[in-house]
């Protein structure tokens, strides 16, 4: 047995089920022993920054690790955006990224790089095996480093000769560690601030902490203290629509964070962080809580939050009660596109358990108060603000959801980063659902230039626009295998995408907005 082939029968054996892969000539060795054994689901993304999206949307829907295979340091580099969006995500995720032989690494040949360097940002383990006898371990250790909770990125790095050499040893899978729990201390410690304090918000974060039950937690906390519920602005799986709490999230934009946040004065964090900016401004705060309110941690984001806010509920004698009715399903819209109007149509057309993922950007930021009586979904967002993730995000989330429809509302700009995921959803038959919010300029970035105190004029308007020559999304995503048809009101945008929900594979919609 070659290393490589014990490399996949260790991954098999850790409960490892899909590859997400762009092999090169120095991983050839590991597509081999894929192709002989058994077992595993092998996808093919065109582009490495497809893989790792992919993979994080994987691990969002499922909690299992997937693998990706990336050529060189380059290939791990062209990744490395969607693996820094994984890694605010907290995902965990299996890289398995080829590099030079070890006797070939001193000569320095073209695709040699600093490898371990680039994994090192986005990693939180990093391992290269030496030999072929140490793979299979490796592998093992590095499936329990992604399991470690809530997620972890795991990068093994593989010499070639590692793989093609004899001497491979199977590893089993090693135990995955138990998920930490809250202190008791801090559990009393919140209740005390809940009890004697008044103006507190609980701030929830992390997939842990908006998930249905830590809601229904908090729920008990909100009705007993009158505590006020946020989210953070960006989380990872957002569990939501009917059923759930009509939560809403702390707002992007710095002045309406600082003014949403200005009259609390104590914060409780379970699994979140406090309230930042996302960029500084001239003239604004950094922090978006004020200066005065004190920062309580309930739960870390490694920590148990619905055990540690079923623990504080009963600390607080909180009665159990229902969830709040959201009122009547919204209905489709009709006429010119709106972000209200948008999210109000798919809210009335979105199926039971549908998966939405979200790289709206500047148009998608009120859809969550119009979408709060859909059917109960999930709700996938951009989590480390580096653009490209949508696509990418909505075919790992299509593979681990098990057929459910994926819903993917996504910024023309950010969709050109991944296009070529477009592809991996046609080749695999994925049901996802793609509306290109089709504005053709990067319209957030417009609002950005304006925050630093100007106004664009032709130049950077030339940067800031996408048009001249307009891009072609039907034409596009039809090269690509994927059925497509533009839409330029809500009526139109409603009945496509009900044909798209009949059909078994993926549709495009461009929106023209």
């Amino acid at each position: 047995m070659n290393g490589a082939e014990s490399l996949v029968h260790s991954l098999l054996k850790s409960g490892v089920e899909v590859c997400f892969s762009n092999p090169g000539t120095s991983e050839m060795h590991f597509v081999a022993a894929l192709d002989r054994i058994p077992g595993m689901r092998c996808v093919l993304g065109l582009q490495e920054n497809v893989v790792t999206g992919a993979a994080d949307g994987y691990w969002r829907m499922t909690g299992k690790p997937a693998v990706t295979l990336l050529h060189c340091g380059p290939g791990l580099a062209n990744g490395l955006s969607n693996l820094h969006n994984a890694r605010r995500a907290r995902s965990g995720i299996v890289n398995c990224v080829g590099d030079q032989a070890t006797y070939h690494r001193p000569f320095d040949a073209p695709l040699t790089a600093d490898t371990e360097g680039f994994a090192r940002g986005v990693s939180q383990w990093v391992r290269t095996s030496t030999k072929a006898q140490d793979v299979g371990a490796d592998a093992a250790s590095a499936v329990q480093a992604a399991r470690t909770s809530p997620g972890q990125i795991a990068t093994m790095i593989l010499p070639s000769d590692t793989c093609w050499d004899d001497g491979g040893v199977v590893a089993d899978a090693l135990p995955v560690p138990a998920v930490p729990q809250a202190e008791m201390h801090a559990i009393r410690n919140a209740a005390r601030v809940l009890r004697e304090k008044k103006n507190v918000l609980v701030l929830l974060g992390g997939t842990m902490g908006t998930s249905e039950a830590a809601q229904v937690e908090a729920n008990r906390i909100a009705q007993a203290t009158g505590a006020h519920l946020l989210a953070e602005t960006s989380n990872a799986k957002f569990q939501r629509g009917r059923g759930r709490l009509q939560l809403e999230r702390v707002p992007y934009p710095a002045d309406q964070a600082i003014a949403r946040l200005k009259d609390y004065e104590h914060i409780i964090l379970v699994g979140s962080k406090a309230p930042i900016g996302f960029f500084a401004y001239p003239n604004m705060p950094s922090r978006h809580h004020p200066e005065h309110a004190t920062i309580t941690v309930l739960t870390r984001p490694e920590q148990d939050a619905v055990t540690a806010l079923a623990a504080l509920a009963e600390e607080l004698n909180a009665p159990k009660v229902a969830m709040p009715d959201a009122g009547p399903r919204p209905e489709a819209e009709r006429g010119a596109p709106t972000p209200e109007g948008l999210a109000r149509t798919v809210a009335a057309l979105m199926p039971e358990g549908a998966i939405i993922v979200d790289e709206a950007v500047s148009y998608g930021r009120g859809f969550f108060p119009h979408t709060h009586a859909a059917p109960a979904h999930d709700w996938l967002q951009i989590t480390g603000g580096a653009i490209g993730c949508g696509v990418p995000l909505a075919t790992g989330a299509a593979i681990g959801g098990a057929g459910r429809r994926v819903i993917a509302l996504q910024a023309d700009g950010s969709a050109m980063y991944t296009v070529q995921g477009l592809w991996t959803q046609a080749r695999e038959r994925l049901p996802v659902t793609t509306i290109i919010l089709s504005n053709r300029k990067y319209q957030i970035l417009i609002g950005e230039y304006r925050n630093v105190g100007a106004n664009p004029g032709p130049t950077a308007m030339n940067m800031l626009d996408l048009g001249n020559p307009d891009i072609g999304w039907v034409k596009l995503a039809e090269s690509m295998g994927v059925e497509a048809a533009q839409a330029t009101t809500l009526d139109q945008v409603a009945d496509l995408m009900a044909q798209s929900f009949a059909r078994p594979g993926p549709f495009l919609i461009e929106l023209v907005i």
